[in-house]
């Protein structure tokens, strides 16, 4: 089957954050149509990874399998191939699989492939994946990078900041403390202070994400909370004590997630790149060496218009091969 119609197939096949199963027995059977011998490994309940080996994987080339909603079903034009997961990471699976196939035609053995879930919210199915490490030396992550190679990653911080207020009819404000302003005035607060910057990654962003308030026009909002995304070039911890210290008394500071930025290595003959979207490489610290690379447009991902150009689903089939090989020298 071909990396194109294969993308289609999968991106068919829902999965959203949490609902991975469907498209977890559907690679499972494809896998085994060439020989690999498959394992499925919950990450949690009805959530299975998918490990794929032909002998013992020296070299494993691994990516997601979940999508951020919502579902988008696939079609395409003569350029790309389109819908939910076309480059992030559908696409991205076809051209591994179909890597894979190449390199057993090829009498190639030793290597891997490693499917896991929950990439797009908190990574469990890596942290899962890498309780059972297999020994590998050479991890090759795939996410959209247009078949760059990936010499850094940036990490992200994810916090709730919540305020409380006193709820009251909206008529009688004096009689309230009003949620939404104090939260308010604790965002405004953060989006002033200095970000750190680093040379080869670039400037820490933030987006404020989320905003929960209120019930209804005429009731003081006695709760009111916010989730933001800080995209980290350096260790969380001094940006998240500066970010408690900006919003002291206002709210309380949580923190939801953190992912450590990368460098990441260079490979002769493959341009280069550096992104600003955090992966499962710093969650599967265990599998081997990292590399990153993919085809697709990050800035399209999760978008309404995601696509993956068909060109570049070939070109990437071509570049895994010559990794694995090479790798393997």
């Amino acid at each position: 089957m071909l990396p194109i119609d294969f993308t289609r197939k999968l991106i068919d096949i829902e999965s959203i954050s949490g609902n991975e199963k469907a498209v977890a027995y559907f690679l499972r059977d494809r896998l085994q149509s060439l020989g690999a011998r498959v394992e499925l490994e919950e990450a949690e309940p009805d959530r299975p990874n998918v490990f794929a080996s032909w002998g013992r994987p020296d070299v494993v080339l691994s990516t997601h399998t979940d999508t951020v909603p919502p579902f988008i079903p696939s079609r395409e034009d003569d350029q790309y191939v389109y819908g939910r997961g076309a480059c992030d990471a559908k696409g991205i699976i076809a051209a591994q699989v179909e890597a894979a196939s190449q390199l057993r035609a090829d009498g190639i053995s030793d290597f891997g492939l490693l499917f896991v879930v929950g990439e797009e919210r908190n990574s469990a199915g890596a942290a899962a994946a890498n309780r059972n490490p297999r020994g590998a030396r050479y991890l090759i992550n795939g996410e959209p990078t247009e078949n760059r190679l990936a010499i850094g990653t940036k990490g992200a911080l994810r916090v709730e900041v919540e305020a409380t207020g006193r709820a009251a009819h909206s008529a009688y404000p004096e009689l309230g403390e009003s949620a939404t302003e104090k939260l308010l005035e604790a965002l405004n607060r953060l989006r002033s202070i200095p970000l750190p910057e680093d040379p080869v990654l670039g400037r820490t962003t933030c987006n404020i994400g989320i905003l929960q308030a209120g019930i209804a026009p005429n009731v003081i909002p006695n709760q009111a909370r916010a989730e933001l995304m800080y995209r980290l070039v350096g260790p969380g911890e001094p940006l998240l004590a500066a970010i408690r210290e900006a919003v002291g008394s206002l709210a309380t500071v949580k923190k939801i997630l953190e992912i450590p930025p990368v460098r990441l290595n260079r490979m002769d003959g493959l341009e280069t790149t550096v992104v600003a979207f955090a992966t499962d490489i710093p969650s599967l610290s265990g599998w081997g060496e990292p590399f990153l690379i993919g085809p697709g447009s990050i800035q399209v991902a999760h978008t309404e218009h995601e696509r993956i150009a068909k060109a570049e689903l070939m070109q990437a089939t071509a570049i895994y091969v010559k990794m694995v090989k090479k790798l393997k020298e």
